[in-house]
């Protein structure tokens, strides 16, 4: 018997070796310039203030969509941060380390400015043109983020303390990527995190117990002890922490140092990282202060006011990063569809399959709108309509585009189809990351009821948006229709805490609406009107009613020769 396979024919055994043959499947979808590729965001660019970084944000969308920058996304996820609290002789050292992706990450980050840029070149679309770039960046890998967010929101409300801007902001500023766990006066720049969460309060910053002892006269730039906990301090490793504590005069907002000036471990102690479904790459950590030392930053008791617009900022980049991930997804369901044939054509040319690529691709188009609306209302804040625009709108963005974002994510996985749930594709850590901006500073409820709390102190906010609105009157029946309704609901007052989240909701679509009618594609447009405003009954992605121009948004979106 043996000696009878021995003698079967060469050609047979290779036959049995190939088992079959790898097609019709997509090629990998890197090696793209994930800027040239994406019409919307260079007409956006372009409409709001910033042309004149077309031709860097083209180099950066190269190095985006390179195929060795899109796997460090994938290490820095595969292998998440380590707490050491010890040295091996006993010391305390509080030491995170993370794999060397996430370094690479930060410093691409951190050298292109994403930091700071609007700070250090103030200019026309400065914040258009950050937000631009973070949005490319954020879709290679997104919990590295955090760190980058926090550092470029505590620039204003350092500002509130003049000496200590002064001491800090170059530092905070520069554009150099320094990870060493030393004191600050070591390095020549340097990140800043928040430390506000406790276990009793959460988002209800003003049931804070974290004490702040006075260590002589007290007062704005002094110095204080802080004793307490703090249940969620993300980026444990940045180099100082906005902190609120209670002093003697309420609640305040202090500068912490994780070292002291005179080079000895500042008290502020790592108890344990957080176990987090998503945003796995960023270190998220308990802590406790035990007398750390800390500068008052403003006015004792006005620590909430003091950080409003550091909050401000880090909701914006909330927005940037789900707006970044619903693209992300998009154009990866996108590509597969394109490239992938079943039941005898071609995935992107079915019907039903056109319905719901093209309505993925719409919700992404009017997330960046809304983004980069906001952008520019942040670079116009020296004009009074486009501050109050800022200060109601972010809070609605941030709101709506974070909670469209995850079962944007799941959908566009059920394109990809079985592939998409495997951990070698980007979709499952999309997916994990979905669900975190929404819930990160302050959760949809807490921007429902900070949207009522402008409408009754700023009331002028409104009044600004509703102007913005209305520049879109008189285009299309279906918006004139909703915005009509939307200000006779606003109208009425009656239970209007129970109402807010329809009332938010309908302010975001009102206004993607009114974005897209005025600038944007006329496809894109009339499919948002016809799918959003004029058909409320579709509750899934891929119901759009019929007469919408399917082929043309998802060849607007789809990555490739346009």
């Amino acid at each position: 018997m043996n000696a009878q396979i021995d003698q079967l024919p060469l050609e047979k055994d290779r036959a049995m070796a190939n088992t079959h043959e790898v097609f019709n499947q997509p090629p990998p979808l890197e090696d793209y310039n994930l800027y040239v590729q994406d019409l919307a965001l260079q007409a956006a660019v372009q409409r709001h203030g910033g042309g004149w970084a077309d031709s860097d944000l083209t180099e950066f969308g190269a190095l985006a969509g390179r195929a060795d920058i899109i796997e460090l996304g994938f290490q820095a996820n595969e292998n998440p941060p380590v707490l050491f609290t010890h040295d091996r002789y006993g010391y305390r050292v509080d030491l995170v380390k993370f794999h060397p992706a996430y370094h690479e990450l930060m410093r691409i980050a951190i050298e292109h400015g994403l930091h700071s840029s609007p700070w250090t070149d103030p200019k026309p679309g400065a914040h258009v043109a950050r937000a631009a770039k973070y949005y490319l960046h954020t879709q290679v890998e997104a919990s590295h983020g955090c760190p980058i967010t926090m550092t470029f929101a505590a620039v204003p409300a350092l500002r509130h303390q003049p000496d200590l801007a002064k001491a800090w902001l170059p530092k905070i500023t520069a554009r150099h990527y320094d990870p060493r766990n030393v004191p600050d006066g070591d390095k020549q720049a340097v990140t800043i995190g928040m430390a506000m969460t406790e276990k009793q309060g959460g988002s209800d910053v003003r049931a804070n117990t974290t004490r702040a002892y006075p260590l002589g006269a007290g007062g704005p730039g002094q110095p204080y002890e802080l004793v307490g906990h703090k249940y969620f301090v993300s980026a444990p490793m940045c180099d100082a922490f906005l902190v609120l504590a209670q002093a003697p005069g309420g609640l305040s907002c202090f500068l912490l140092p994780r070292w002291r000036p005179d080079g000895s471990k500042n008290p502020l102690q790592i108890q344990r990282l957080k176990r987090k479904m998503g945003n796995v790459g960023n270190a998220s950590s308990e802590t406790e202060l035990r007398g750390a030392l800390a500068w008052l930053v403003g006015e004792e008791g006005r620590g909430v006011r003091t950080i409003i617009e550091m909050v401000a900022m880090t909701r914006f980049d909330c927005m940037i990063g789900s707006a970044a991930g619903m693209l992300q997804a998009a154009v990866q369901a996108l590509h597969h569809c394109h490239h992938r044939s079943a039941f005898g054509a071609r995935l992107s040319e079915q019907p039903l399959m056109q319905n719901v690529l093209a309505d993925l691709a719409l919700e992404s188009e009017a997330a960046l709108a809304l983004m980069m609306r906001m952008a520019e209302a942040m670079d116009r804040q020296d004009e009074e309509h486009e501050r109050l625009l800022a200060r109601v709108g972010t809070a609605i963005g941030k709101y709506w585009i974070c909670k469209r974002t995850p079962q944007h994510a799941y959908e566009a996985m059920e394109c990809i189809g079985g592939s998409g749930v495997m951990e070698d594709c980007i979709m499952p850590r999309l997916f994990r990351e979905s669900p975190v901006n929404a819930i990160w500073e302050g959760s949809g409820n807490v921007q429902c009821l900070d949207v009522l709390r402008v409408m009754a102190k700023e009331p002028a906010a409104l009044e600004a948006y509703m102007t913005e609105l209305a520049q879109a009157r008189g285009s299309d029946s279906r918006f004139d229709q909703y915005l009509a309704r939307l200000q006779r609901d606003l109208g009425d007052t009656s239970e209007l805490e129970y109402r807010s989240r329809n009332l938010v909701e309908r302010l975001a679509l009102a206004m993607q609406a009114a974005l897209l009618i005025r600038s944007g594609d006329a496809a894109v447009a009339d499919a948002f009107c016809a799918g959003r405003l004029d058909s409320p009954d579709g509750l899934n992605y891929g119901t759009l009613p019929k007469g919408v121009d399917c082929k043309r948004i998802i060849e607007r979106a789809r990555p490739g020769d346009h």
